[in-house]
């Protein structure tokens, strides 16, 4: 139960905080649902006018059974299906069954209890049993020449807006499931939406407090108090159907098998459950990460409300810039190690650090239904503020990089979940294995634990098959690559430039790589071509068979070095001497092994090509232009 202890913590201490003033939490007993239709009324319950709302969503009062009801009579005490507030329904031919005379009967009841004038007014107006027919008479609503509610619309005209909004149904769209929400006009009060008056959710609230009788202890607080019997839905948005706890299916397999009642189980206050429910509705909406297509969620929050790094954005995400020096411009591949990054990364947890704490709580917790009516806690961390921005800041640091990701966006840093998983798998992967890999990362992010191998691996093989992917990319991937190399070998303090006196195998063939394709792309600039490399296009051979893949890139060459020394001699001496020092550093049989390469040949393939690419800049040896060009943009 610790996460809902945390989340009930959370909201006690966040509902009323100054800084969330503007967007604090849903009050308890309230839900939020997609409205599709306003209705205004006056002070005494006289129709106005209506419209159709592009789906808002809009803070309703519920009860306890209709926060959790499929089917069946529960209606919301206010706001509505037309299938339950509109007498007339029936006499329109609606398909379903009416449940108006439950929902009058608890409106009625709310009424007497407190006589707010806007409660009184919408009791007034839907007695008159008028609801379908003022919708029909304003065109919200559409019906059959036999004054039959349509099931489809079957004109020549444009659809009407309300059929786009309802949901099919078995091919068909029911008028009785239009969400109706309620506009009072009061003389003196500014706040005509009910959903918007504070008043009229604390009579709610005083009301619905009297209605349950079933007490126990709470498990969570350890008071005696009274106890839920079903619980909220709608965590993920405002019809997802997917819960938390369930324990009102008396024929399902719930609890049967292990007790005899739900009560045997665990207890959890009404109060509590709606408290701790509604404080993650509102946690996920203002700050997690939800992948519509799988319904994942995933989402981080300090329990006392102060802001956290997020850590599932990539590192320019976090510093809300693209790294830009002091003078406001972009940092290019200059052959800076990540001093700079590195110093704003310490800022900014230290920012981070003073606000929150050491002893601050720090949850992480990950969402997923495999069905529509269940969900499942599949990823949970508490952890103490200092401890969770220790763990940011190893991850940020130690799978940071150049990245590329367009000409526009260009950081120093670590690549988000979402990116690693598009980089290793393409960006049209499925939205299982998209999921899968971020839930995969997720202890690599909180826990520090090692990536998974064939995750990298994946980012190493689509890198090399770079003909398969357009030119802005593959930038993108190498980057990411590259973070992910690093980070996966920590023991060996790779530097983000180029390191001259590193001369292990995999490094040395990286930089002939890249020195190879400078070599081919200036002499193409020269004659004014434009197109792939010999290294480029035998890059994945090369990874595998390094050694026999070099004679074929090594004889290409001849024509090109040819067309340097005749048109740039000073650049031709420059590269051949890079290529002959390169050549020298390999030690015994490393050369002539042809073995596979590992991930490091990118790591020496990345930072030779930056090294050489500002050496060529800062004298004038290509235009700006063409490096843009070479490097590519996203379309």
């Amino acid at each position: 139960m610790s996460w809902i202890q945390k989340l009930h913590e959370t909201y006690e201490r966040c509902a009323d905080a100054p800084q969330f003033e503007k967007e604090p939490p849903l009050p308890v007993s309230h839900s939020v649902q997609q409205a599709h239709v306003e209705i205004v009324l006056d002070a005494n319950g006289k129709f106005l006018r209506a419209k159709v709302v592009a789906k808002e969503e809009t803070i309703i009062p519920i009860t306890e059974e209709s926060a959790g009801r499929t089917t069946g009579a529960a209606p919301h005490p206010l706001s509505d299906k037309v299938q339950y507030c509109a007498a007339d329904y029936p006499d329109f031919g609606g398909t379903k069954e009416s449940f108006y005379p439950q929902y009058i009967e608890q409106l009625r009841r709310w009424e007497r209890s407190d006589h707010h004038p806007k409660i009184h007014a919408v009791l007034n107006y839907v007695e008159k049993g008028t609801v379908v027919a003022d919708l029909v008479r304003e065109r919200i609503l559409y019906c059959s020449e036999d004054h039959k509610l349509l099931m489809g619309w079957t004109g020549n005209s444009a659809v009407p807006e309300l059929f786009r909004m309802l949901p099919p149904k078995k091919g068909k769209r029911d008028q009785g499931d239009a969400f109706v929400r309620w506009r009072v006009q009061v003389s003196g009060d500014p706040v005509s939406a009910t959903w918007e008056d504070p008043t009229v959710h604390e009579s709610w609230i005083r009301f619905d407090a009297t209605q349950n009788s079933y007490t126990g202890l709470c498990m969570v607080t350890g008071e005696h108090t009274a106890l839920a019997s079903n619980h909220p839905k709608r965590l993920r948005y405002g019809g997802d159907g997917a819960k938390l706890i369930s324990s009102n299916d008396n024929t399902g397999f719930t609890f049967r098998g292990r007790f005899a009642s739900s009560k045997e189980a665990c207890g959890v206050g009404t109060d509590v459950t709606q408290k701790a429910h509604n404080a993650l509705r509102w946690l996920i909406a203002r700050q997690g990460y939800h992948d519509k297509a799988s319904g994942q969620v995933i989402v981080a929050w300090a329990v006392g409300g102060q802001h956290i790094p997020d850590p599932f954005k990539n590192t320019e995400y976090l510093l809300h810039s693209i790294l830009a020096s002091d003078d406001g411009t972009n940092e290019k591949y200059s052959g800076d190690a990540g001093q700079q990054f590195g110093v704003r990364l310490k800022k900014m947890i230290a920012g981070y650090s003073a606000e929150l704490g050491d002893s601050a709580d720090v949850v992480i917790m990950g969402l997923d239904s495999a069905t529509p009516g269940r969900m499942a806690i599949t990823f949970y961390r508490e952890q103490k503020g200092s401890e969770f921005l220790d763990r940011v800041f190893a991850w940020h640091a130690g799978n940071s990089w150049h990245q590329n990701y367009s000409k526009d966006l260009r950081f120093i840093g670590a690549p988000a979940p979402d990116d690693i998983a598009s980089a290793a798998y393409g960006r049209r992967l499925d939205t299982r294995l998209r999921k899968a890999t971020v839930e995969r990362l997720l202890p690599c992010i909180a826990d520090g634990r090692q990536l998974p191998r064939n995750l990298v691996e994946s980012c190493l093989r689509r890198v090399c098959n770079r003909v398969g992917m357009e030119k802005w990319e593959w930038e993108k991937c190498l980057g990411i690559a590259c973070a992910l190399v690093r980070g996966s070998r920590k023991e060996e303090h790779y530097e983000m430039s180029l390191e001259e006196q590193r001369a292990t195998r995999d490094y040395l063939f990286g930089r002939l790589l890249a020195i190879a394709e400078r070599i081919e792309q200036s002499a193409l600039y020269v004659a004014g071509e434009k197109r792939d490399t010999s290294a480029s296009r035998l890059m994945q051979r090369f990874a595998d068979h390094p050694c026999s893949t070099w004679r074929s890139v090594e004889l290409a060459l001849t024509p090109y070095k040819t067309r340097l020394r005749a048109n740039r001699p000073a650049l031709s001496v420059k590269l051949d001497k890079a290529l002959d020092c390169v050549m020298g550093m390999f030690q015994g049989e490393d050369y002539t092994s042809d073995g596979k390469l590992s991930g490091e040949f990118l790591l020496g393939y990345h930072c030779q090509r930056a090294a050489l690419w500002a050496k060529q800049d800062a004298n004038n040896d290509m235009p700006v232009e063409n490096e843009v060009a070479i490097q590519g943009e996203e379309s």
